[in-house]
């Protein structure tokens, strides 16, 4: 049998994001988010690609990050579990509109600001080191509704002030920091990534790339502003990752592959590298998108990051036609099915070594630190009649992962360390739902926001409590 174990200092974590499980959506002075729109049910997917112009609330309609998992009442209560369970470091996010409710005021929400130094503190007194993003699916809605949001230039400012203000209160509990989370999912599903909806009159992909590079320069001038406010910690950029495969080895498909792979990681080289590249040149020459930027934006791209972080949940296989083979639609970003892969329960490939490959991909293209922070399995558990949840399939997927993660170490890529997706059950990004779980802390919650919202230990909990304590998988 043979031991996985990781470097010393190595980080092994989880995750969760305000959006998905602080609620109180209308206390404490917090204002209207992009996400507080976004319904449970049918009509989910359309206000999420941004296809709904001037979403509101809807009566009759449920709405789940209003509620969460009442983590904003609860998080002591949670991070003492998270304690338990020997978590090196915790993912969390702060809700932008906490703290600014529309976003453009100059100064913020003290009870917003309260709440951050309750919850850091807790987990300083927990001995756990904190990931925090800025934002995590984020906008204060009154910048979309009075700005455009991310279509106007202004709104970096105000993101900037935002920044600052998280630099100036957190600098002293926070050692890592995210700009935008999965930033490169604006391009998919426009109004959860970024707030963005589009009117009928509107060039969809004009917008789309000149809001994305308000973002950019948005995240270079909050790097520029930590090194100022926060000089002890460390910044990075975020995507949603996964190597494209080529369907075939048809040269159309594998040029096909290049090109996607392009697509979804050319935020990085602006992130990372500090300029477009030049292939984004020739794509924007082809398709007539003509990107507004001035010299200060330029200047401003040399504010690089210090790591490189990504989501891994699954690779994407492309193909020149797409209409000659059955798609996979289980995620946002539609590939060809891969034949040689199985699936999770909501169509979500299963690649353990794709995430491999992933890591030598990103590192081999921009040489700097890497960092897991989001990886996980999204499944319906049960709860057993004495109480127990034997996620054992949960337990399956990250071990696995967790391999081919070691093993792209040993291939010579730096990485910080690994940070599981829902460690507590949380409201699903993708679906809306409780019942694509993720967690290793089960919450009594269900589809339609009913439950006692009680947190007991699934299975997984004791296995990830072992594997944090042996710093890696240790076979008995």
């Amino acid at each position: 049998m043979t031991d996985f174990i990781f470097p010393e200092g190595f980080l092994f974590g989880g995750a969760i994001a305000a959006n998905q499980t602080e609620g109180a959506w209308n206390e404490g002075g917090r204002g209207l988010s992009n996400i507080d729109l976004i319904p449970h049910g049918a009509n989910r997917q359309s206000v999420k690609l941004g296809k709904v112009p001037h979403p509101t609330l809807v009566p009759g309609e449920y709405y789940p990050s209003h509620t969460g998992i009442d983590f904003y009442h609860r998080y002591d209560e949670d991070i003492a579990m998270l304690a338990e369970m020997g978590l090196k470091v915790f993912r969390t996010s702060i809700s932008w509109s906490r703290l600014f409710p529309n976003g453009d005021e100059m100064t913020p929400n003290s009870e917003g600001i309260a709440f951050y130094h309750k919850l850091f503190q807790a987990c300083r007194k927990h001995n756990m080191e904190l990931l925090v993003t800025l934002a995590h699916f984020d906008i204060p809605m009154y910048l979309v509704e009075h700005y455009q949001g991310w279509k106007n230039r202004q709104t970096i400012d105000f993101f900037v002030n935002f920044a600052e203000t998280c630099f100036k209160e957190y600098g002293q509990y926070v050692k890592y920091w995210i700009t935008f989370n999965e930033i490169n999912v604006v391009l998919h599903s426009p109004f959860s990534g970024a707030g963005l909806y589009f009117e009928a009159h509107e060039n969809k992909q004009q917008l789309l790339y000149q809001a994305a590079h308000h973002m950019l320069v948005a995240s270079s001038k909050a790097v520029h502003a930590m090194r100022e406010y926060a000089p002890s910690s460390q910044i990075g950029c975020m995507i949603a990752g996964g190597s494209f495969y080529p369907y075939s080895c048809d040269p159309e498909d594998v040029f096909k592959a290049m090109q996607d792979e392009r697509n979804n990681t050319f935020f990085v080289d602006v992130q990372a590298k500090g300029k477009y590249p030049y292939y984004m040149d020739k794509f924007f020459e082809e398709n007539g998108i003509v990107i507004e930027q001035t010299e200060d934006d330029i200047v401003s791209f040399k504010n690089t990051v210090d790591f490189v972080a990504f989501s891994y949940y699954a690779s994407r296989t492309s193909i020149a036609d797409i209409s000659k083979v059955e798609a996979n639609e289980g995620n946002i970003i539609v590939s060809a099915k891969n034949p040689y892969l199985n699936t999770s329960e909501w169509g979500w490939v299963i690649d353990p070594l794709g995430l491999r490959i992933t890591m030598n991909h990103i590192y081999e293209r921009f040489e700097k630190p890497l960092f897991v922070v989001e990886n996980g399995l999204g499944a319906k558990d049960e709860i057993e009649a004495d109480g127990s949840i034997n996620d054992g399939y949960r337990i399956d997927y990250m071990k696995q992962h967790i391999q081919a993660m070691h093993a792209g170490i040993q291939d010579g890529v730096p990485l910080i360390g690994y940070i599981s997706w829902g460690v507590i059950d949380l409201v699903s990004a993708s679906t809306g739902e409780m019942s694509k779980r993720y967690g290793m802390i089960y919450v009594d919650k269900d589809n339609s926001g009913e439950g006692t919202l009680e947190r007991r230990k699934k299975k997984s909990f004791e296995w990830y409590k072992q594997v944090i304590k042996d710093n890696g998988i240790v076979e008995r």
